[in-house]
């Protein structure tokens, strides 16, 4: 065992390498390194180092400009695959061409399909509802993997685009379980389901539709439910009344950024993206090019997203220590240059002296985190699968074939399509029920003042509805090949059936 002296005089015991916790770390780009030189000097002040040691993960801007398009180094990818953790901070992604976003990819890599994020007023940060005295304190819960992120967007005729947008059953009960889960650990007592389920009656309505099935395994905490433009609405009149809501990808990405607004902007909002086997903890505002170097930065958000992580590995005493210390700090008036103050602002690491010398000490202003007995690290790093796990909700449903919507790329009017996909049909087992154009039906029946684009939706159905569940795939195939000599098709979903419901939702006006 060898005993350091940290810059306060303090003096830690580090134990042999060998007994410590690993943790992958990257930096970050632009204002990254400065931030989490000032979050790991709190840290060893706090004695973190003690039980922790991190390990440089090789990822972001530095690989880009390698010409790696994933962004992240193999053995980056081998190092947090071994550590079940990453510590990282902000991190660009290429504009236009090059890669995707770093922050998606590990999110999705890694199967962190939970994001969770605090939004708590805090001493000293002026916002419109702490000059109002009304307190913001609630957690928002986001499916991390699934959604429009799965990024899979074509291009179908000279005037259409799509994206497909992906909602799972096993997906919506691994969030929603985490959602209840924490929600009980943190003594919460009512979750919201936020949604568009009144539009998007099947991937939305699914999504809730988990959300009211898991919650019954929580009988002690209260559901409720809320569409996503009332939410919006409601956080901002009166974001005293949420605890705590659970979201699909994109609305909870949204309804996060309009959540960091209410305590003063991103600078103030940890995040951390939880998995079966691998969590990434991580500042989530930009990298501000503009100010790198200039040791002005803000550590706030990347703090806070580690002291998430100290929770995680079981260091929650040492979390709480630190976090009290930071609302003391900003009590005193204490605060970098995004924070509008009676003192002077200090720079990052100044901020983060400050932070440590207050080590021990208690807000008074707000309520201080309880300081438990938990200060050994608990966290095991998961045995690596051997490989791909496959998720399943609903085993025993079996699904029946009932026709086919067959996407066509077309200049031509409804009725011209209608009349070549009728003649295409003559004889097969389906019927041309509707045409659609950008989700409204436009054919038999609809309005002329419907304007349509060059991409139709053809439904089609068995004529004979007692061959439902008697049919495979085969003649679905079939009237492809046949529609193919009339009209060019671009895109193609069978229609079925699963437990004697349609799987397929309506057009708008049918």
């Amino acid at each position: 065992m060898t005993t350091l002296t940290n810059t306060h005089g303090k003096t830690s015991a580090m134990t042999d390498r060998s007994t410590k916790l690993t943790i992958a770390l990257a930096p970050g780009d632009g204002i990254g390194p400065e931030i989490m030189d000032a979050v790991l000097h709190i840290f060893e002040a706090a004695g973190v180092l003690d039980q922790v040691e991190f390990a440089p993960a090789s990822m972001g801007g530095a690989e880009f400009a390698k010409g790696n398009s994933r962004g992240i180094a193999d053995d980056a990818m081998s190092l947090i695959e071994s550590t079940g953790i990453i510590f990282k901070g902000p991190m660009g992604t290429p504009i236009g061409g090059g890669g995707k976003s770093i922050n998606v990819t590990l999110r999705k890599t890694f199967g962190a399909f939970a994001n969770l994020r605090h939004f708590q007023s805090l001493p000293g940060v002026e916002t419109v509802f702490s000059r109002c005295d009304v307190p913001v304190d609630f957690y928002v819960v986001r499916e991390n993997v699934e959604d429009t992120y799965g990024g899979i967007e074509h291009r179908l005729t000279p005037d259409v685009v799509e994206c497909l947008r992906l909602i799972s059953a096993p997906g919506c009960d691994q969030v929603h379980r985490f959602a209840f889960e924490t929600a009980e650990k943190l003594g919460i007592q009512t979750v919201h389901c936020g949604h568009k389920a009144n539009i998007m009656k099947m991937t939305d309505g699914l999504f809730l539709e988990r959300f009211r099935h898991i919650g019954k395994d929580y009988p002690e905490i209260e559901t409720a439910d809320i569409i996503i433009d009332a939410l919006c609405m409601n956080l901002v009149l009166h974001p005293d009344r949420m605890q705590m809501v659970v979201l699909p990808n994109l609305q909870g990405d949204i309804v996060s950024d309009l959540a960091a607004g209410l305590v003063g902007g991103l600078g103030f909002a940890p995040s951390a993206n939880i998995g079966h086997k691998i969590s990434i903890f991580e500042a989530v505002h930009g990298t501000a090019p503009d100010i790198a170097g200039k040791g002005i930065a803000n550590p706030t958000s990347l703090l806070l997203s580690g002291l998430l992580m100290l929770r995680h590995i079981g260091l929650s005493k040492q979390a709480a220590i630190i976090n009290n210390a930071l609302l003391s700090t900003l009590e005193s008036g204490v605060h970098t240059g995004d924070v509008k103050g009676e003192k002077d602002p200090v720079g990052t690491m100044a901020f983060a002296e400050a932070i440590a010398s207050n080590l021990g000490k208690t807000p008074t202003t707000c309520n201080p985190r309880a300081v438990g007995t938990q200060d050994t690290v608990d966290f095991t790093a998961p045995p690596r699968p051997q490989a791909n796990e496959m998720m399943r909700t609903f085993e025993t449903s079996e699904p029946q074939h009932c026709g086919a919507d067959v996407y066509v790329g077309s200049p031509l009017s409804p009725a011209e399509v209608a009349s070549r996909a009728q003649q295409a049909c003559e004889g097969s087992p389906f019927e041309l029920l509707l045409i659609s154009n950008r989700g409204t039906q436009v054919w038999p029946t609809g309005s002329v003042y419907t304007e349509c684009v060059d991409h139709h939706r053809l439904r089609f159905e068995l004529r004979d509805k007692s061959m439902i569940g008697r049919i495979g795939q085969a003649p679905c195939i079939h009237l492809l090949s046949r529609l193919s000599e009339k009209l060019e098709i671009v895109s193609f979903t069978p229609l079925k059936q699963f437990d004697g419901k349609p799987g397929y939702s309506l057009a708008q006006g049918q």
